[in-house]
């Protein structure tokens, strides 16, 4: 484990999309973000901002992507929640404008 508090953990995503790509994960077994209690859900978030921590410290990315699938219709296919910490870094893509926007494809841009 690479941080943790009582009701989460953290550690490195074994597909990373960019160097330091980590995934939060509740302890108890839960699928959703939305099925997990509110205890669970602001443990989350704490790490989130630990995960930030480290990751300025360890990698010094530019930006970040923060993100949770939820269900197969959103691309979900480990059915345990996990967030997404998704560095990122300036020339990683061409043109990043829209973010999270280009889960759909030719949705990204506006």
């Amino acid at each position: 484990m690479l941080l943790a508090n009582d009701l989460a953990y953290a550690r490195f995503d074994l597909y990373p999309v960019s160097p330091g790509h980590l995934l939060l994960i509740p302890f108890r077994h839960v699928a959703s973000f939305f099925e997990a209690t509110e205890a669970e859900q602001a443990a989350l978030l704490s790490l989130v901002h630990d995960a930030r921590r480290l990751l300025d410290e360890r990698y010094a990315p530019d930006g970040y992507n923060i993100g949770v699938n939820i269900g197969a219709a959103a691309g979900q296919s480990v059915m345990h929640l996990h967030v997404h910490v998704i560095p990122r870094y300036v020339g990683d893509m061409e043109d990043p404008k829209g973010g999270v926007r280009g889960v759909i494809p030719g949705r990204r841009g506006y």
